[in-house]
């Protein structure tokens, strides 16, 4: 009998126990951009085993820093089709004024238990950029204007709900602070408040909490974008 060339010696890890980069390094061109472009809305695309990566599964997102948002029919950004019933939690701004860690962590493990009812692997929060303007769109969605208690609450909320087994994306990473024309607007920081603050709080909870993912932001980061912007999500983070 000849030999299996996927026979146990030579096949695959499991993804699980197998090193992320070398992951990376066996998918094709057209399967790495799969990954990047997503199947659907809400899900990523699957890949499978091959004699070079192991099956990487696709997973399903869905908002919920103050409680889950998994739509079930069509589906948009903006939350205005149907989603399943999910409890509805204090937004970040209430939270966030309680300053209690282990309050954040229960509610993240409670978020999670909610998530894995549906099905959904990571849960798109929690959000901790820094309230700059009272007119930023996503004040009530951010924890605090001080970085100390945006990185404490966005780590304990973290750890909830990868407590259950669902990740957890930290965003918008960074320099999110304005909705109006966020796609084309540029947060211009020089590089020491953007440490001392805009990024501090990221530090503190991804050091504390290793998100299984980070969210980039919509807008640009001194002029490049951020989803774009080697300095901020390979060099930084």
């Amino acid at each position: 009998m000849s030999a299996d060339p996927a026979s146990a010696e030579n096949r695959s890890p499991d993804l699980a126990s197998a090193d992320p980069a070398e992951v990376v390094a066996g998918l094709s061109l057209e399967q790495k951009a799969d990954l990047v472009t997503g199947d659907t809305f809400w899900t990523t695309a699957g890949i499978p085993r091959s004699d070079r990566a192991p099956e990487v599964p696709s997973i399903m997102l869905a908002d919920g820093p103050h409680g889950l948002r998994r739509q079930v029919g069509a589906a948009d950004h903006l939350g205005l089709e149907q989603s399943v019933p999910a409890t509805c939690f204090p937004p970040a701004v209430a939270l966030g004024s309680a300053f209690d860690r282990d309050l954040a962590h229960r509610v993240g493990a409670a978020i999670a238990s909610e998530a894995r009812a549906e099905g959904v692997g990571v849960v798109l929060g929690p959000g901790l950029n820094i309230k700059r303007s009272p007119l930023c769109g996503r004040n009530f969605e951010y924890l605090s204007e001080d970085p100390l208690v945006s990185g404490e609450m966005a780590a304990a909320l973290t750890q909830g709900i990868q407590s259950r087994g669902v990740g957890a994306s930290l965003k918008h990473f960074a320099a999110n602070n304005q909705e109006h024309d966020r796609m084309r607007s540029s947060s211009d920081v020089d590089a020491r408040p953007l440490r001392e603050i805009y990024l501090r709080g990221f530090e503190r909870a991804v050091k504390q909490a290793q998100p299984w993912t980070v969210m980039s932001a919509y807008n640009r980061v001194n002029g490049v974008s951020a989803s774009e912007n080697r300095w901020l999500l390979t060099e930084v983070l």
